[in-house]
């Protein structure tokens, strides 16, 4: 999203200029990715101010779930697979119980004890053979959501299985994006947009009144947008194989692996899903790469307020029932 400039007017009082509020942005790395951070404010040192806040908000986020940092409440839940339930902040309890019910709604398909897979499958360009079913399927075994045990009232969470791992790889960027968009909007700030190496959340508009707005590009040329959508306090988010992959006899093999099967997803280019969180919009994202197209729009189809594009890998486009493609900003 480009800034918008600085305007300025004269009144008829002399010597006093009234400012338009403009969007300030500023580009860092937090959690291992890109973050581009907007907000709307009238000068840049409230827009500093609100940026530093959102800057140490998704630092206290990443300490909190993130399983490369040993101290982390994660981390201890890992530790403990098998031998012991570990006591954590509510904060955490609540997003894994958020992260089972998307795993309920796709039958798995997005699953946070995903991290447990043992990595057979390598995209580097050393892979000369697919591995074997037994590999495959012994990859997976210490996978299954079914096998978290929460305990709301002790704040405990428990891994059945010994060697048993969860991550929010798949899930972390959208989550902080959201809590960076509720803190900001609760100090008053009116207007922005958080931008997670593609996980987009925005609120308000753009200085000047209008919406924000999302071009969508056919994954196969990045310079083609065919579509703009306005995104209006809510989010957008995009998982694609189109970088990442191997082939073996004329079949792509997409780095996004289903964690049902240990078998990498087939068929499709890309996925972005509109919702009203960009946590959301993450898993749903991943579930629907995974499940395919028709499995993928049925889903969809039945949550309220969100909607998805998919694009397959015969180049076609395909939507869900509300989504209306308009090529012209």
């Amino acid at each position: 999203m480009k800034n918008q400039l600085l305007i300025a007017f004269a009144v008829l009082i002399p010597c006093f200029v009234i400012a338009q509020d403009i969007a300030h942005r500023r580009t860092t790395k937090l959690m291992g990715s890109r973050f581009d951070i907007t907000v709307v404010a009238k000068d840049e040192v409230a827009a500093d101010h609100y940026i530093d806040a959102a800057i140490a908000e998704i630092t206290r986020i990443e300490k909190l779930i993130s399983s490369w940092n040993p101290s982390s409440q994660t981390s201890e839940i890992n530790k403990n697979a098998g031998i012991s339930a570990v006591k954590v902040v509510p904060e955490l309890i609540d997003l894994i119980e958020r992260c089972i019910t998307i795993s309920k709604i796709t039958d798995g398909a997005f699953d946070i004890s995903y991290a447990s897979i043992d990595k057979v499958w390598r995209y580097d360009g050393s892979m000369t053979q697919m591995p074997s079913k037994e590999a495959i399927t012994n990859s997976v075994s210490k996978i299954g959501y079914q096998n978290i045990v929460l305990d709301k009232n002790a704040q405990t969470v428990f891994l059945k299985l010994e060697g048993m791992k969860i991550g929010f790889g798949a899930i972390g960027k959208g989550y902080a994006a959201d809590k960076v968009r509720t803190m900001l909007k609760t100090e008053g700030v009116k207007s922005g947009i958080i931008n997670a190496s593609g996980d987009l959340t925005t609120w308000g508009k753009q200085p000047d009144g209008t919406d924000w707005m999302v071009g969508i590009t056919n994954p196969l040329n990045k310079d083609n947008i065919f579509s703009w959508f306005p995104v209006v306090n809510a989010a957008v988010a995009t998982s694609g194989n189109y970088e990442k992959y191997v082939t073996f006899n004329g079949v792509k093999y997409s780095h996004i692996i289903d964690p049902r099967t240990g078998y990498p997803s087939t068929g499709i280019l890309s996925v972005t899903i509109f919702a009203p969180s960009a946590e959301l919009c993450d898993a749903l994202a991943t579930s629907v790469f995974i499940t395919g197209v028709e499995t993928g729009l049925y889903i969809i189809n039945q949550i309220k307020g969100v909607e998805c594009i998919i694009i397959d890998d015969e180049n076609n486009i395909h939507t869900s029932k509300n989504i209306e493609l308009n090529k012209t900003q």
